[in-house]
This record gives structure tokens, sequence and C-alpha cells, in this order.
């Protein structure tokens, strides 16, 4: 463990014994670090009066409670135990039991962890010297939320407080004044504002609804996404919305995702699903007859909605949904065609993040050797998988790291991380590498040698979801959608009556070269008509007065590039023409 998240780690226990100085009746469950910081759940039950448990108005006090223990916290020093001493210690904390119990049960080392007067129950991964390591003004208490224990819903609800640590002060401010930064350009916010998709109630929680403009957005995007791919003899297929259940059983995907399957049963008692992924129908379009090596590799994509059961709690805007819009693809190819397929993919991802301005790193996501339970076929299948992704990582002298435990069930995968505006990390295009379905669906192509050959299958959806990307996207350029992807790229704006004969004829000028464009003949003022349009973060404003009408010229104002004085029509629309086909 770092420094870092060993200090993250350590403050999640001096919050718990701040808790208890305050809070003498609460029982203190488990506290990890986590990526901006740590926190720790409590079980405030018992206690005199209905308000026992700390709100958010509390933490400044919790804080400076932490403060003052920190000083007399000069070392946290491990002890292993016995279960039975173990036990003694935490007798009234049911949690802590829990814990101690499951420990045991595994014939796993028990150790408890003090530092000043505190001791907790604890694996280790502290500092060592938490006074001399800690800076007290690198951390903050930052908000309550409910949570249940274990993450189970049939279990006690618990208190969770919630810090924020980092190295120095001046990182936790930064991190504090992003943080502001990002609240104001959720994308749930910007997409009401551009008004580009709404949830109701009537449908239902993370069952999005695409207006006209982000109708428009969706199908700009996957068409940029399929410019690409044709260039590298991608051919589209189309599947239905539901499959029998002897299909996933078959895949493997009914014995590990049967809770999050939509399960329809027909009229005939027979059981279907709605499908959660493409893949299995996808074999089957390849499996339809017999292929040479000569027809390998077979490229198919479609662009097509899965669904998902997400419990309610995880909805929330684009970014967790139960209809995903995948653009999906699946390559199926001959080993010795692995890495020149994958470098393809490669090629497209590049392209198309690089056209928003997102950085990528690599993240090679590996299985867990310790849980082989979660995943599809062998450990020599797996092995050569993976080694495979590490040499085509290396030879594209890509930024990488390995992360195990991050894998598909069916093989290991590069997941690329994207750094938006903010210098937040997303996860967004896979490419994933299987062996396991085409051996579990008998796929295989004809070779040079007139034997059967199994083939490999590549997994990937450039944008993952079009949902998911588009929230990622929409916070990344705060709604300034680049020319080539704005639902409307030019607002057209006569100052007055007289000069609307004139509107109109830009408009249609613009519209007969295919620029996405709209008049403004309202009668608001000149001045409410620019700001709306502002409002709006248009590529484009066209302000048109009795020198333009006179000289048949544009004013242009551009969201980017300022004020653009004097351009014909013809120079207008070839810049936007232009812009739109770099797609700058």
């Amino acid at each position: 463990m770092d420094s870092l998240n060993a200090n993250r780690h350590t403050l999640s226990h001096l919050l718990a014994a701040a808790v208890l100085e305050r809070y003498p009746h609460a029982k203190p469950t488990i506290g990890p670090a986590i990526d901006t910081g740590f926190y720790y759940d409590f079980d405030f039950s018992g206690a005199q009066g209905e308000n026992s448990a700390p709100g958010e108005a509390e933490l400044p006090e919790l804080e400076t409670a932490m403060r003052e223990l920190l000083p007399s916290w000069k070392t946290m020093v491990g002890v292993e135990t016995s279960a039975k001493d173990a036990r003694d210690r935490f007798k009234t904390n049911p949690f802590k039991l829990e814990l101690i119990d499951e420990i045991d049960a595994k014939g796993e080392p028990i150790t408890l962890y003090t530092a000043g007067e505190f001791t907790d129950l604890c694996r280790g991964g502290h500092s060592e010297e938490p006074a001399a390591d800690i800076a007290p003004d690198s951390f903050c208490l930052d908000r309550v939320a409910g949570a249940y224990w274990r993450g189970d819903e049939t279990k006690p609800m618990l208190t969770r407080i919630y810090g924020l640590a980092f190295n120095t002060k001046a990182e936790l401010d930064a991190y504090k004044a992003q943080r502001e930064e990002a609240k104001k350009r959720d994308h749930r916010l910007i997409g009401k504002e551009l008004d580009l998709f709404t949830f109701s109630e009537l449908v239902g929680s993370g069952l999005p609804l695409w207006t006209p403009k982000g109708a428009l957005m969706r199908h700009l995007l996957d068409a940029f996404v399929w410019e690409l791919r044709q260039k590298h003899g991608y051919e589209r297929v189309t599947i239905p919305h539901i499959t029998k259940k002897a299909l996933y059983e078959t895949s493997g995907h009914w014995q590990k995702f049967a809770d999050e399957l939509f399960r329809i049963e027909t009229r005939e008692g027979k059981e279907y699903a709605l499908k959660p992924m493409n893949c299995p129908h996808h074999t089957q379009i390849f499996a339809r007859h017999p292929h040479s090596y000569r027809d390998m590799p077979q490229r198919y994509a479609e662009t097509t909605m899965v669904y998902r059961d997400e419990q309610s709690g995880e909805l929330g805007g684009l970014t967790r949904v139960l209809s995903i819009t995948q653009d999906d693809s699946h390559v199926f190819c001959r080993h010795n065609q692995v890495k020149e397929e994958f470098f393809k993919i490669w090629d497209i991802v590049d392209t198309f993040y690089g056209a928003f301005g997102f950085t990528l790193r690599v993240r090679l996501s590996f299985h867990n050797p310790e849980k082989p339970e979660k995943y599809l076929g062998t450990p020599e299948i797996w092995a050569n998988a993976e080694n495979a992704l590490r040499a085509i990582a290396k030879e594209r002298g890509a930024d990488h790291f390995e992360a195990p435990g991050e894998a598909a069930m069916y093989g290991p995968k590069l997941d690329f991380m994207a750094t938006d505006s903010l210098g937040r990390e997303h996860q967004v295009a896979t490419i994933q590498l299987d062996m396991n379905l085409p051996e579990r669906f008998d796929l295989t192509c004809v070779n040079e040698k007139g034997e059967k050959e199994r083939v490999v299958m590549i997994h990937c959806a450039i944008m993952g979801s079009i949902e998911r990307f588009s929230a990622v996207m929409l916070e990344h350029t705060g709604g300034s959608l680049p020319l080539w992807l704005a639902p409307v790229q030019v607002r057209v704006v006569p100052i007055s009556k007289n000069h609307h004969a004139y509107g109109e004829e830009v408009l249609n000028a613009l519209a007969a070269n295919g620029v996405r464009a709209k008049l403004d003949a309202s009668n608001d003022s000149l001045g409410k008509r620019i700001r709306e349009a502002k409002k709006e973060k248009l590529p484009y404003l066209l302000i048109l007065g009795d020198q333009e009408v006179a000289a048949k010229t544009v004013t242009a104002e551009s969201r980017d590039h300022g004020k653009l004085e004097g351009l014909s029509l013809e120079e207008f629309i070839a810049r936007i023409e232009r812009e739109t086909k770099e797609r700058t």
C-alpha cells in the first residue's frame, strides 16, 4: 500500500476514535481507504433519544476531535491475537464479532492495531507514525450517508461518515475546487439546459428519454464510430432484444448474471430474457455456416440496447441506467490475427477520443487467480490471453498498468482510461480478448491443412455505452459541444423585422449545404436573443443588420473564436463545412 492510502486508512481509524469519544454508545464496523479519502460505518442505535447519530452539522466538531487526537498517535502497531481474545475485546459489538468469526473460519491471522488509546480490528496497511506522516490540514470530514452493513439491504442500516484526505492542504483544496467545478458541469444539469434528454416517473428510473436534439447527438456520435469502423472492414448485423434461456446457459451468462437479467415468461411457459449483452447472439451469426481461413477475420458491428436489472439505489443520470446503448462489435479471427485486429481497434479508439481532446492510458484488466470461480475457462487459457495483451501493449508503446481482478468473466481486456478537462479519470472504451466463448460455442474455421481450428473472439465498444460516454463528454466539454456534434450549429438572429427576409435567405442557404441552423425571429430584444443563444452554448451566432443585408455578408460570433466580421455567406458555409469535416 502506498503512503497516501496508508494515511487514508489510518485516518478512518482516527475518525472511529473521535466518534467513540463523543458517542460512546456507537459501534464501529469497517473503515477503508477510498480514492479520495476514507470512510467509516457506525451503528448508533441503542442510545438515548432518536437523534443519536451525528449529522453533517456535527462534522466540524468531529474533525476538530481528530486533529486533537492526532499528535498522540505517535505509532500504530499491529499485534496478532487469538479469536477468543478478539471476541472478548469486542463482545458488545456484533459487527466485529461477525468479522472475527469469518476470519477465524478461514484460518487467517486476527490482528488488532493500536494508536494512542484506540484499538481496532484490522488487516493492516496503515501509517506507522501517524502524527509525523499525516499533516493536520491535509484532511477533512466531508459528508454523512446511510449504508447497509456489508452492502446487504436485508441487514442493518448504518451511518457512514466520509472524509477527504490528500498529501497536502494544497492538494485537498485543489480537489475541493475541482469538485465544485464538477457540480456546475453535472451532465444532468447540462442535459436539461441543452434539452438533450429527460426522465419520466411513468417510464421509470434509469430509462432516459432522448429529445430530438439528444437523439441527433447520439446519431452523430454513432455515425462517427461507424465511419471509423467501416474503414477497417466491419459489417453491420442486427439481433433481437430477447433470447431463449438456453443461449445464456451455453455462454455461461445465466449462471453468472442470473440476478441481473430481466426475465420473460411466455404464455406457453417458455423462459426468455432481455439481452444484457450481445456477444452470445453474435456467435450464432458466425456459426451459421462453416468458415475457411480465407474468410477470416469476420467483423460484426451493431449499435443496440441491452438491459440490466440494476438496483434502484445505484441508478443515476446517464452513468448508471437500465437500458444501455452499446456501439458493440465482435471480431472472430485466428490467433495470428489478434495483434493486427487489436491495433486496428486501438487506432479507432485513439482517433475517436482524440477528437474530444481526451488523453488516454491503458489498464490491462486481468483475472484474480485467487478467485477462479468468478471466471470461465482454464488457467492455461487465461495465461495465454493475458500474455498476449501484455505483448500487444508493449509493442504499441502504450502508457499502461496491470489491474488483477478487473477482467470480464470470459477474458482479459484493455480498458482505456480517459482524463477529462477537470483532471478526472474515466474508464471508456474496452477491448476484450475472449478465448472462452469460442470454446463454449465450438466456433472454428478450417485452416490451410483442412483441419478445424479454434477461433478467437475480440469484443469492443468504442464508447462503452452511448449513455455513459455522453455523460462523460458533456461534463468534459461543459456542454460546449464541438461544432460537428452540436444539434444546432448556427443561430441566425436578424436585428429587426426589416432584416427577417435576409435571415430567411441565409437560413435556406445554410440548410441547403447541410448546416444545422435555426432562425430566431421572435419579438424579444436583440440582447435577450443573444443571451439565450449563448446560454445554449451554440457554436455560431449570425447577427444580421443593415450592413449585412446591403453587402450580402454575415457577422458571426463564434463561441470559441470570437467575432468574425465581413464574411460572405459562401465563406462562412465553407468554414462550417471544413470544421465539421475535420471535427476540429
